[in-house]
């Protein structure tokens, strides 16, 4: 049944991606959220945000900002959010897994858009309770489209990484920014010449550590945009090492590390 709703969304969403110009529909969310979080009530709240132009110049890449206030959650914990763009083929673009040493989150970052959508940040607790943020956005040709890659020019670049740190005070904040070659087909773009649909080739997780201890966790989709960017903050409790293993839906897997000091 899960699997049935998603379908119907997609084909919605691929006869709505026709209309470059057409505004968010604000009824697609109750199809959505059946099909992710059934019967379960999602609760609208200030302490959750979305920042993001109205408008993106590309649908291919659109820059977004997500930030959970744990200050001014009063207590609530989250572990989990999600990102879900209301009317792309594939809602879920990515789910991040929290730990204490985030304090809070946010995070910067890119995703695509087939079309103009209500973007959503949906936190979770350990219990179940989930919360929310919106943000309409207008963008288009994000996730189809055509393909004139050489293959052995984007085999040969995929995992590549750049990973740094700011110089913070222990015990400070401090901001890490990822970024990783890859060219995220979604399994919905087309070749030029054939015009079959290329098979889906993405990054599918990242996982973050400090010190040997979890950072973050990142199950990645084919919402996120063509070379994976991220970057967010954390609370490194004293020096130590950064590092990254990002692996992609073939099975590879790719690492870098940096050494973090005052």
């Amino acid at each position: 049944m899960k699997r049935l709703w998603i379908l119907v969304i997609a084909l919605s969403a691929l006869c709505l991606s026709t209309f470059a110009q057409a505004e968010a529909d604000p009824k697609l969310w109750a199809v959505v959220k059946e099909a992710f979080f059934p019967k379960r009530d999602i609760q609208e709240v200030d302490f959750l945000k979305i920042e993001a132009p109205k408008r993106a110049e590309s649908g291919a890449q659109v820059p977004v900002t997500f930030t959970y206030d744990k200050a001014a959650a009063n207590g609530v914990d989250l572990k989990k959010l999600y990102v879900i763009v209301d009317a792309n083929p594939i809602q879920l673009a990515s789910t991040y897994h929290l730990t204490d040493s985030l304090n809070g989150f946010h995070m910067a970052t890119r995703i695509r858009q087939e079309t103009d959508s209500y973007v959503r940040l949906i936190g979770e607790t350990a219990d179940g309770k989930l919360y929310m943020a919106k943000r309409e956005i207008r963008a288009a040709g994000g996730c189809g489209g055509t393909v004139d890659n050489n293959e052995s020019e984007v085999r040969a670049a995929a995992g590549k990484i750049k990973l740094n740190v700011d110089a913070p005070k222990m015990g400070e904040t401090a901001t890490a920014t990822f970024n990783i070659r890859h060219v995220m087909r979604t399994g919905l773009q087309r070749d030029l010449v054939s015009q079959g649909y290329v098979p889906a080739f993405y990054i599918n997780k990242t996982t973050f550590t400090y010190n040997g201890k979890e950072l973050m966790t990142v199950d990645v989709g084919v919402g996120t945009s063509e070379d994976p960017y991220m970057k967010f903050s954390f609370v490194p409790d004293a020096p130590g090492k950064l590092e990254i293993v990002a692996t992609d839906n073939e099975g590879k897997t790719f690492t870098q590390s940096v050494d973090v000091h005052s």
